[in-house]
């Protein structure tokens, strides 16, 4: 499906339209009021008032901090389970490190890593599943096993195809900031909200429905720690883009930084970071650990209920 919304067809590279993007960025924009976030299979999640949970479930030999740990079905399976039942909404099947310098692999060996396992949870019909790839191909037959959601790291700008297939499909989306490359002296936010919209211009242009995006800023993603943390301190900015925002901090490089942890000793960071995020309006959370960052979420929604119902009274 084609259209036109300031920016070239969608088989092509949309033309970042900046007078048209810096009309459409809301200022009044509330994270923490309820909203349908639109997935496939016609399910739907509440966001805003109850921070959700996305447990992460590398199928891969290389990840940087649990590779090799769940690339068989059984046990990545298991651990699904596992995850769902401390109390994550959503997870979040990929068989392609991201990792700095991790090796690319082809469709074919991303495919028979998670097919079989997002097969085996689709046949459960209790966990809302999302995949984690770039590939429209790939997009295409998670959603048709079961997956509900599409988490696109290069934001729909390695295959714009995806769009289509988001779309096609009424699917959940992520899309992702990556950049790509460090630039010396950039602004973070200006950066994040270029990128961005010109991501949101491919949705457009494809036809996804507003209520099925989600966007996330790329902790770790062509950023380096002091960038990291930069964005983290100027998060609630971003929300002049109007669409709930998902944090992915989990045992990140720069928590290592500020904590001299390695990254399987970064859980306690990750949550710290989760409550950062929460309190300036993050509606979902990327982790590897889903109980510690329950916890400390449970404790920030708490506090952010228990303020604005004080703010409503006075």
């Amino acid at each position: 499906m084609v259209g036109k919304v300031g920016c070239t067809s969608i088989k092509g590279k949309p033309k970042p339209n900046q007078g048209r993007w810096r009309k459409l960025l809301h200022n009044d924009y509330d994270p923490f009021v309820p909203r349908q976030w639109h997935i496939g299979h016609g399910r739907q999640l509440e966001i805003g008032p109850k921070a959700l949970i996305m447990g992460i479930l590398n199928v891969t030999p290389d990840s940087f901090s649990d590779g090799g740990r769940f690339d068989g079905t059984e046990t990545a399976v298991a651990q699904a389970i596992a995850m769902v039942e401390a109390g994550a909404d959503i997870i979040d099947v990929g068989g392609e490190s991201t990792k700095p310098g991790a090796e690319a692999v082809d469709a074919a060996t991303e495919q028979a890593r998670i097919m079989p396992v997002i097969n085996n949870l689709a046949q459960r019909g209790d966990v809302v599943i999302s995949v984690d790839t770039y590939r429209a191909h790939t997009a295409r037959m998670a959603v048709e096993a079961g997956a509900h959601i599409v988490n696109d790291v290069w934001g729909l700008q390695k295959e714009p195809e995806i769009a289509d297939v988001v779309a096609a499909t009424r699917s959940g989306v992520v899309i992702m900031h990556t950049g790509r490359e460090r630039q010396r002296n950039r602004d973070v936010i200006a950066d994040q909200i270029a990128f961005l919209s010109q991501s949101l211009e491919f949705a457009n242009a494809a036809r996804i429905a507003h209520s099925s995006i989600v966007l996330d800023p790329g902790f770790g993603f062509a950023k380096d720690n002091d960038e990291n943390l930069e964005l983290l301190a100027r998060f609630d900015a971003l929300h002049s883009l109007g669409y709930p925002l998902l944090t992915g901090t989990s045992r990140k490089r720069f928590i290592g930084h500020v904590t001299g942890r390695d990254a399987q000793n970064r859980d306690i960071g990750t949550a710290a970071t989760s409550v950062v995020a929460r309190m300036k309006g993050s509606a979902i959370f990327r982790v590897h650990d889903v109980t510690a960052n329950k916890d400390a979420l449970a404790i920030a929604d708490a506090v952010i209920s228990a303020g604005r119902t004080s703010g409503a009274g006075n």
